[in-house]
């Protein structure tokens, strides 16, 4: 037994002085290349890594909501009953570009979508319905708050 730990802590202690090693270039890189010894450590820091990175995570957030309104859970089918006639990939798609509205005006955005399914003469019949038109305001707030909740789960993923 005593044996064992001591060869763990010969290991961490040489995991340490690694570490330390790495520490100890990095600075001595950062004094004689300044802000430019970022391109020994970073392969494309020129390249398009940040368009790469946010279409990644563009691409993960919408196959999640695409996930979510393939599932049974109750708002994702209210959403599709709501708008039958879409792709569900241009729902996903729509709902992901209404979250980059400003915080008023998303839940607006998304109640108006989920009426589009109506024509203009079922929309200003259906304004006259209050109980309609709540029922959709509703709707948009459920469906807003599931889609925060995707969106910061997808943030914690790219952390």
């Amino acid at each position: 037994m005593g044996k064992h730990s001591s060869v763990e802590a010969q290991q961490r202690l040489e995991k340490f002085l690694e570490h330390l090693e790495a520490a100890r270039e990095l600075q001595r890189n950062w004094m004689t290349y300044g802000l430019d010894c970022v391109n020994i450590y970073v392969e494309d820091v020129d390249e398009d890594w940040w368009e790469k990175w946010a279409e990644e995570e563009h691409q993960s957030f919408v196959d999640s909501v695409i996930e979510f309104l393939k599932s049974d859970d109750w708002l994702a089918v209210r959403v599709r009953k709501q708008l039958a006639n879409k792709p569900i990939l241009e729902i996903a798609e729509k709902l992901e570009k209404y979250l980059s509205f400003p915080e008023e005006e998303r839940i607006f955005a998304i109640k108006n979508f989920l009426a589009s399914r109506f024509t203009v003469e079922e929309i200003n019949r259906n304004i006259s319905n209050e109980s309609e038109e709540m029922e959709l305001r509703d709707l948009a707030a459920e469906l807003l708050k599931k889609l925060v909740e995707i969106q910061g789960n997808n943030l914690e993923e790219f952390r």
